[in-house]
């Protein structure tokens, strides 16, 4: 059996024309069609072993057992993450469309989301999701940690308008090493330092914060005022999630997968009817450390359920290097990635800049 992380060249050579092949026809592909339609040099009954492999690691599947192999989301996602080479070509011929199709930034901001949700699914043959900016700007007014359980406490969050959030966590506090009245005083510490920190603080604040170890006197607590940060930070972005422009459903549902209603009901509920779940899933902030522009969800890895037949592929545009919004295309698993990859990347740059203009 081949492990995902050891394909070898004739491995991922042979999984990754499978999925092009796929992509391309939506048919599922046999040893035979790669032996003739690509130069492995190779005979088809070596292919054919190859791909047999490539299926015992989980990369691949047969939907019959007569048929040929198609990607499974593992294939899909070794596919994205390892056999796809950045082709800049792509990428210059795609900002040069999103340039011209979108031109000048003259109008609103408004419509200009608008005409780029338009010609975002016009371009990609999928659906293009585009939150509004959201207000960054709300800033806390009080923090007090609680304890409301022997193991737990609750962050009671006060902005300035004086919407309260709350948010329950494990306690970093246990009687077992030190005594109710102690872990008492400890939490009361712990909340004015919080409070002393965060007063004042704007979502786009926290975002960019980034508490090392020896940036406080509460080191031994870095673990967990790291994660209440994180939970601080989908709190208050979830709670103002902004709402979203959509387009390009009918161009969805003529892709092979989504030609029988039924089958799409649940997603275009959820586009329709629950946009509330679906704005923070589109908009995400990214990790302090990470890297990455261009955020991709396929299949299962997608949290809810109507979209685990999809990809989504998404990029946050910026105000001021904070994300305020989020580009997206949901489509089938079966998409043109490197191609959709570049659309979302630079839609996203391209509606970054009207924000000098439009302020």
């Amino acid at each position: 059996m081949v492990n995902q992380s050891e394909l070898n060249a004739r491995h991922q050579n042979i999984l990754k024309a499978t999925i092009k092949h796929y992509i391309a026809t939506a048919e599922p592909v046999a040893s035979k069609t790669l032996a003739q339609q690509y130069d492995f040099n190779v005979s088809s009954a070596t292919i054919r072993n190859v791909m047999g492999r490539l299926e015992e690691a989980g990369l691949l599947y047969q939907p019959h057992t007569s048929a040929g192999r198609v990607p499974s989301d593992s294939g899909y996602r070794t596919y994205v993450d390892r056999l796809i080479i950045p082709n800049d070509n792509i990428d210059r011929a795609t900002q040069k469309i999103v340039q011209q199709e979108l031109g000048v930034a003259k109008a609103s901001f408004e419509s200009l989301i608008q005409k780029a949700a338009k010609i975002l699914a016009t371009l990609s043959g999928y659906i293009a999701l585009i939150t509004f900016p959201q207000n960054i700007n709300s800033t806390l007014r009080h923090l007090q940690l609680v304890r409301v359980a022997a193991n737990q406490v609750m962050l009671i969050v006060v902005t300035d308008s004086y919407q309260t959030q709350s948010i329950l966590m494990e306690s970093p506090l246990s009687e077992a090493d030190i005594d109710e009245e102690s872990i008492e005083q400890e939490l009361q510490l712990l909340s004015n330092f919080l409070d002393r920190q965060l007063k004042g603080s704007s979502l786009a604040d926290i975002t960019a914060l980034d508490w090392t170890e020896n940036d406080h006197e509460f080191t031994q607590y870095n673990d967990f005022l790291k994660l209440l940060i994180e939970r601080l930070k989908l709190t208050l972005q979830t709670n103002s999630s902004s709402p979203m422009v959509m387009q390009g459903v009918a161009e969805f549902l003529r892709q092979p997968e989504f030609s029988q209603l039924q089958q799409v009901q649940t997603l275009l509920s959820l586009l329709e009817e629950q946009q509330e779940q679906l704005s923070p899933i589109i908009f995400t902030f990214p990790e302090f450390e990470s890297l990455k522009r261009v955020s991709i969800k396929i299949g299962m890895e997608n949290s809810l359920e109507p979209m685990q037949a999809c990809t989504l592929v998404s990029a946050n545009y910026y105000q001021d290097n904070v994300p305020v919004g989020s580009v997206g295309i949901l489509g089938p698993k079966r998409m043109l990635y490197e191609n959709a990859i570049a659309l979302v990347k630079n839609t996203a740059d391209y509606l970054s800049n009207p924000f000098k203009l439009l302020a």
